[in-house]
Order: C-alpha cells, then structure tokens, then sequence
C-alpha cells in the first residue's frame, strides 16, 4: 500500500558546518576564502582578460587566439573565437613527454571486477587508432556521430577520437529507448553510429546493437552509412552487411598515430540531448574551447586535484557529468582516474566502499540517489555499511544532481 506523499516526514536535519582543517586549506590549489576572493575581484574587474589569463595558461593552442570575447551577436556569445585548439590534443598528446605520459590515466574496473589500466600512452594509441578507423569510414571535420556505448574504456576512446578528427559526438545514455536513439540521429544528422554489442550490468548482459537496429528501422536514418560495433561480450548480434563493421577489426589496421585535427575554439564539440520529458529531445551544443576551459578549472578549483590523486566519477558518460568528470575534465587536468561500469548494488551494496578500498580512492564524486539507496541497504544489512571498508584514503566528496 503506498503512502501518501503528504504524510512523508523526512528524519534527517543536517544543519552543522564542517570547515576544512588549516592543512587542507593551506595545501589547496585555492587556499582559503582570501584567494578565493582575489580570484572573484580578477574576474569583477577585468572579465574578459581574466578569462583570457586562464585559456592561455590552462589550455594548448594551436593557434592563439587574440579576441577573448565576440558578444555582437548576443545571447549568441564566441568565446577565442579565432583561435585553434583540439580537444583530444588537449587531453593526450601535450602530457606526451612528461610524467604524464606513462601515468595512469584510467583504472577500469567492470561490471564483473575485473580490472584493467591503461596509461596516457595508451590512451593515445587507441584513440588514435580509432581515430584512423573514423577517417577511413569517410567520417570528417563536422560529421555528427551518435555514440550509444556502455561505461567502458572504450566508450571514451570513441568520444576522445571523434574530438580527435574535429567530428562532433552525441552521446545517447545506454538506457534509452530505440525510438530515443532513432530522434537524436534524426535531429543531429549523423553520419555514423558507435555502440557495442551487449553491455553488462548487474551481472545480465542487456542489448544495444539490437536496439540501435530497432532505432533506424523506424525510418529517418537514412544518413547513417557505418554502425561500429565494440564487442563487450562473446554473444552474437545481427550485423548488417556493407554497413556495421566490428571495432577491434576496424582498429587492427590502422596506425597508432593520427595528428589532431585543429578547429576553432567555437567548433562544437558535442551536441548532448535533453531527456525529452517536457516535448521532443532538445540538442545542447558545446563548442570547444569554453566547455574544455571550465572542464580543466574545476577539476582544478572544485576538486583541488593534486598529482597523486585517484579521482572516481559515478556518472555515466551518457549525461554532461560524465562527459566532463569522466571523458575530458580528468584527461585535460592529467589525473588518474577510475571508470566503473556496472551498478553500486551488484554483486552487493558495498560495491562502491570497496572499490574506493581496492584502488585507494581519493576524490569521490557521486549523486545523492545513490547515496540515499546505499544508506537503506545498509540499514538492513551491515555487511555493506560503509565501516566495514577502509575509506581513509578519501581527502574529498562531490554530491551531484
């Protein structure tokens, strides 16, 4: 019997403030209310060269830009406008030759608890190889292509290799529907698709191919000319002659290095749909600069990133969290960071504790939904409280959504 909302008391009042100790505010990037206040008067004063301060010392430009802001034609603000960069350039190649380079970037843990890492290094080679896989399928400088993949190493190595070739991705969640996938292609125009042929969730293998399939059956698809499929599991899927094609094969032949594409720092790098909840889906454009600018400064400010960091971000790469806290923020910033694939109740609750346990977890970021559900499995089962893990390698927490 369910109850009525009105009649739902919430028990938890939390109105205490915890300030950070003086050793944590003496070693943050920024150090106490008075430099974050210099940072607000900079910005008060001069915002237009206060910005421009940050693009010149925080990002690589391939070509300088000398206009900071073009607001002629507002609310349609261009933001380095003449000046060129690349996104991927930005996240991979400038840590080549530093320490960076055989750092590394990504501890993948899957659905199952297998492991993987990958370093920069290695990063690049695959988004490179990718990235040649791309061009030889014909996909060039301001094609649209539709990435519908699970949280995975290569769902980034997909994202980073569109932004390499100067394509514009629009990642589809790998929870929604065919008919959802089938308005997204529609509305951007793609030219390709990128998904896999099962992701793994909870332990079940859940189809994508099939449902990619369903979406461009429904017609309005017509300019999709490749589907690239990532095999995640050995199981079967439908594959249409003379347009899908398997992306370990595709990648088997390619060369691991593929020069950046440089666009203009308005060149949209990707365009994320909203739900749709409220009318047809609406396509968010962010260009490349402004959004891989802010993505850098606050993995900087926000999560005061240090070297040594192990950063985690719950979001799936399906939402704009996930696109900036997990595809391009820790890759521009050159942090380690951890991608999780499957659900923080599988194979138990305590999931996420003991991952933070197992790879010494420094920043966690994670949504309030999740938190709350964890609290009412705990309640009910004291194996997975989070006291039965060792959190001390924590320095930071972010609550999102």
């Amino acid at each position: 019997m369910s109850t009525p909302s009105s009649s739902i008391q919430s028990t938890l009042v939390e109105n205490r403030v915890f300030e950070p100790s003086a050793a944590t505010v003496k070693a943050a990037r920024v150090s106490g209310m008075a430099a974050y206040q210099a940072l607000c008067d900079e910005a008060d004063k001069d915002f237009e060269g206060f910005w421009a301060r940050l693009a010149r010392e925080t990002l690589t430009w391939h070509k300088p830009f000398t206009k900071t802001l073009d607001s002629s034609n507002a609310p349609f603000y261009k933001w380095f406008e003449d000046g060129e960069l690349n996104a991927s350039y930005n996240c991979l190649d400038r840590h080549m030759g530093t320490p960076v380079e055989n750092k590394t970037a990504i501890i993948f843990e899957a659905d199952g608890g297998e492991v993987t890492k990958v370093t920069y290094k290695e990063l690049l080679a695959k988004v490179s190889r990718f990235a040649n896989a791309l061009k030889a399928r014909g996909v060039k400088k301001g094609d649209r292509v539709v990435i519908y993949m699970p949280m995975t190493v290569e769902g980034v190595v997909a994202m980073q290799a569109c932004a390499r070739i100067g394509a514009t991705h629009s990642v589809v969640f790998g929870g929604f529907s065919a008919k959802a996938l089938q308005e997204r292609i529609q509305d951007a125009g793609a030219v390709a698709v990128i998904t896999a042929n099962y992701q793994l969730r909870g332990g079940k293998e859940l189809p994508l191919k099939s449902i990619v399939d369903d979406g461009i059956a429904m017609g309005g698809c017509e300019c999709i000319k490749n589907v690239i499929v990532f095999q995640r599991t050995p199981t079967a899927c439908n594959m249409v002659a003379g347009r899908d094609s398997f992306m370990h094969e595709v990648m088997a032949s390619e060369s691991d290095v593929c020069p950046a594409e440089m666009v203009s720092a308005e060149h949209p790098l990707f365009v994320l749909y909203t739900s749709g909840s409220t009318g047809k889906p609406k396509g968010v454009q962010h260009s490349t600069g402004g959004y891989l600018l802010w993505a850098n400064l606050t993995m900087n400010w926000t999560f005061d990133l240090k070297a040594d960091d192990i950063f985690w971000c719950t979001a799936d790469i399906g939402w704009i969290t996930g696109h900036t806290y997990v595809t391009y923020g820790p890759l521009a910033a050159g942090a380690t960071q951890i991608v999780f694939e499957g659900v923080p109740t599988y194979p138990n609750a305590g999931r996420f504790w003991q991952m933070i346990e197992k790879h010494k977890c420094t920043i966690f970021y994670t949504a309030p939904t999740a938190i709350r559900s964890l609290i009412k499995a705990a309640e009910g089962d004291e194996k997975v409280h989070p006291a039965r893990s060792d959190l001390s390698s924590l320095r930071l927490l972010g609550s999102v959504g």
